[in-house]
């Protein structure tokens, strides 16, 4: 009911609004109001019109999301429903879940069929045993109650819809002339050619070709309908493939023609001929084809062999190159390292030879300041100082140099005038005032410029060569030299200070000059001594020279000698005890191995045997219970054998006997009947021939054989009665006794019940109880 009034109100409120516009507009007969169309059923077309198709499954979807979209209601929040905040929502919107499509329409997509077909004709290639079925057409009934759908004429408003005092007014306009500059002008060249560049290649645009459906008449099968098969990109287009298969199956369609009829039995046996000549050209085609596909898988097997071939040869070579150049490698880092130990061992030695007599020296500060080549100015790294250290922390590092950005931002704080350099034309200097004398700074500039000018004149100036006196030349004398100052005689006394004064002055500055002397000499020893060792200028230095080498050479080599020997001596012993190590750590390692897989194949071992006597015992307990239930089985089968057989045999003893009781009555029956017949006969042939005496004794006979009988034997029974009563009194006596005394005597009675527990029965029963006995079987004898 809500449904229906949510959707009858507002086509109400759309009708009463339409109503009240159409009156107050009535008066104005130059206006025309057509209420808008709104059609609410093009939603459902896709699920009632069987003629309406979807482009795709995806769009079938969409179509039913759309059913949805209109179904959102406000529920309102009782708590916050007055409320206008963002936060505390005064309703909230939630899915109706009333659906307008009743639900016996089916909602799901009809193009399931078309690929159920297509599916069928594409397996179709591979099984040509497989039948497609056909696609039943109903008669559309073009010409009959389905033609409106066919053919529509166009809705023409008439004029009476039209007000009667309207008038157009006709727009005057000039006449129109064809011509092709005036469009060309105006509308531009009809011909343009325009470029565009896509995101997609023409082959992943390219879709499949479109495949119409068909309507085959019936009782016809068109040739083309055997290619259905052949889809675009799997067959399509034909090749020279598709071109032999095509006319093969015509030549074997053409030979299904030729066949002969089964009419008779002549034509059977040409037809199975023909049908076996066709299966041997079938074999021997599918044979070529099969080779054809061996020779082409074989070519194919060959290229992929080749290039395996190839990337093996490729990775072969990239691993010796590697090697090489690993072994290149290696061999440079030795000999730089080779170079390295030469160069370390260099300066060993030169430090060494500083200081032959191995005296110790202290740290002379002053030296090392005073040398610029000392470590105090020029560190050395391998001591250990490394001036390019951490030197990463001193580079400056801003943001407005190192990245675009702060280019970009530091060209825009920057002022106009730095970036858009303006050059102006220099302005003339004027040397003179206004008054006309001439400024000191142009006066300057004008000395500067005269003295550059004379210095470079002077630079350039080429010397001449001095020319020979012409003339003679005036020799000038030098001045004469002043006369020489004549001191005063000094006093002996005097004298003799200032002589111990000069003398002790040269004392001190000679011993100053040994000191210095000795002091350079120290510092030049070492090419005092090369100098020495090279260019000894007396024979007998020489000599000493020669002999102190010689016996430094002799020295040397005895040492290396020494050296050698121990070397040898300490590689030899190394490599024994290195040789007596490696076989005693790799016996002990082996052995290390050989105990801890013994001890995991003990585990194993252990494992292996808890597993198996496990699986022994569950074994043997289901052996058991198998042998139990195979004894139970065989025990049920053999009773149930058992019972078959008994019922067996008691239906057929049952048979056997009633067959024999059926037969021995018959027989009884007939020899009795047969003895009837002869004792009738008998009886008959007597009673003609006897008298009246015979009969009475016949009848007397008769009557003895039955009366006497009878009475012998209600006289033995009254012999018998009697000769037992007797003995049954006498029981009767010694039971009742044998009561009254046990009733008489508890301590008798109890003896009496302990001997009835183990079974022995009381002397005066067993002696009452023996003529009972007796007479019973006497009794029962007689």
């Amino acid at each position: 009911m809500e449904s229906c009034f949510s959707s009858f109100f507002p086509s109400l409120v759309y009708n009463l609004l339409w109503t009240d516009l159409k009156r107050e507009l009535e008066p104005k007969q130059h206006l025309m109001l057509v209420p808008p169309v709104c059609d609410w059923s093009h939603l459902f077309t896709y699920l009632s019109d069987p003629l309406y198709t979807l482009s795709s499954e995806k769009d079938h979807p969409k179509a039913n999301i759309q059913l949805v979209g209109d179904k959102l209601v406000k529920v309102p929040i009782f708590t916050s429903m007055f409320s206008s905040l963002i936060h505390f929502p005064g309703y909230s919107l939630c899915l109706d879940g009333k659906d307008p499509v009743p639900p016996f329409i089916d909602r799901r997509w009809r193009g399931r069929a078309q690929q159920r077909l297509e599916a069928l004709q594409q397996l179709a290639v591979g099984q040509p045993s497989l039948q497609i079925p056909q696609i039943v057409y109903e008669d559309p009934e073009v010409s009959g109650r389905n033609r409106y759908k066919y053919f529509a004429r166009p809705l023409i408003p008439s004029n009476k819809l039209l007000p009667p005092n309207v008038c157009y007014a006709i727009e005057m306009t000039e006449p129109f002339i064809l011509s092709a500059t005036r469009d060309s002008k105006i509308f531009g060249p009809k011909l343009r050619t325009l470029g565009t560049q896509t995101d997609y290649r023409d082959g992943e645009a390219q879709t499949d070709p479109c495949s119409p459906e068909y309507v085959v008449p019936s009782g016809s099968v068109p040739e083309l309908l055997t290619l259905a098969t052949l889809t675009w990109g799997r067959g399509l287009p034909a090749g020279l493939a598709e071109v032999e298969m095509i006319e093969h199956a015509r030549e074997k369609r053409a030979w299904e023609a030729t066949l002969p009829a089964m009419d008779n039995a002549s034509q059977i046996a040409k037809r199975r001929k023909m049908m076996d000549d066709m299966e041997r050209k079938e074999w021997a085609f599918r044979e070529q084809e099969i080779e054809k596909l061996q020779e082409i898988r074989l070519r194919v097997l060959k290229k992929l062999l080749q290039r395996l071939q190839e990337k093996q040869n490729e990775l072969d070579a990239k691993r010796l190159d590697d090697h090489w150049q690993n072994h290149q490698k290696a061999k440079k880092e030795k000999m730089k390292k080779i170079q390295h130990d030469f160069v370390r061992m260099l300066r060993k030695l030169i430090a060494k030879r500083k200081n032959v007599m191995g005296k110790l020296e202290r740290r002379d500060i002053i030296k090392e300041y005073t040398d610029f080549a000392s470590q105090t100015y020029a560190p050395l790294s391998r001591i250990g100082y490394f001036p390019d250290d951490h030197s990463e922390r001193f580079v400056v590092k801003n943001f407005y140099l190192n990245t675009f950005a702060g280019l970009c931002e530091l060209e825009a704080a920057l002022p106009h005038s730095v970036t858009q350099a303006e050059i102006k034309a220099p302005k003339p200097k004027y040397t003179t005032t206004k008054t006309g004398f001439i400024k000191r700074s142009a006066r300057l500039e004008v000395e500067l410029a005269q003295v550059h000018q004379a210095l470079l004149e002077k630079k350039n100036k080429v010397k001449e060569p001095k020319k020979p006196p012409r003339f003679l030349e005036k020799i000038e004398k030098p001045v004469p030299r002043p006369p020489t100052p004549i001191l005063e005689k000094p006093s002996v006394k005097e004298e003799e200070i200032e002589l111990a004064v000069i003398c002790l002055q040269k004392l001190l500055r000679g011993r100053a000059i040994q000191n210095l002397m000795f002091e350079e000499k120290e510092k030049r020893m070492e090419l005092i001594q090369e100098l020495r060792t090279t260019h000894a200028l007396q024979e007998d230095g020489q000599l000493l020279r020669k002999a102190e080498e010689q016996m430094t050479r002799a020295l040397q080599q005895q040492r290396d000698l020494q050296m050698q020997e121990l070397s040898s001596m300490e590689s030899r012993l190394a490599q024994e005890e290195g040789r007596a190590l490696a076989n005693m750590f790799d016996f002990l390692s082996k052995e290390l191995l050989r105990l801890q897989e013994e001890r995991k194949i003990h585990a194993f071992v252990m494992l292996a045997e808890r597993q198996r006597r496990m699986r022994e015992a569950e074994e043997s307990g289901r052996r058991q219970v198998e042998e139990r239930r195979r004894q139970e089985e065989d025990e049920i089968f053999r009773q149930v054998v058992k019972v078959q057989q008994s019922t067996i045999d008691s239906y057929l003893e049952d048979i056997i006997l009633s067959t024999m009781e059926n037969t021995a009555e018959e027989q009884a029956r007939e020899e009795i009947q047969r003895m009837a017949v002869e004792i009738n006969d008998i009886a008959y042939e007597m009673e003609s021939c006897r008298t009246h005496l015979q009969s009475e004794e016949i009848v007397a006979e008769l009557v003895y054989a039955f009366l006497i009988p009878e009475i012998e034997k209600t006289s033995i029974r009254e012999k018998v009665r009697q000769s037992q009563r007797k003995h049954i009194y006498a029981a009767h006596q010694i039971i009742h006794r044998s009561t009254e005394e046990l009733l008489a005597d508890p301590a008798l009675h109890q003896e009496t019940s302990a001997s009835r527990i183990e079974g022995d029965p009381p002397a005066g029963t067993g002696g009452g109880l023996s003529p009972s006995d007796g007479s019973d079987k006497d009794g029962t004898a007689s």
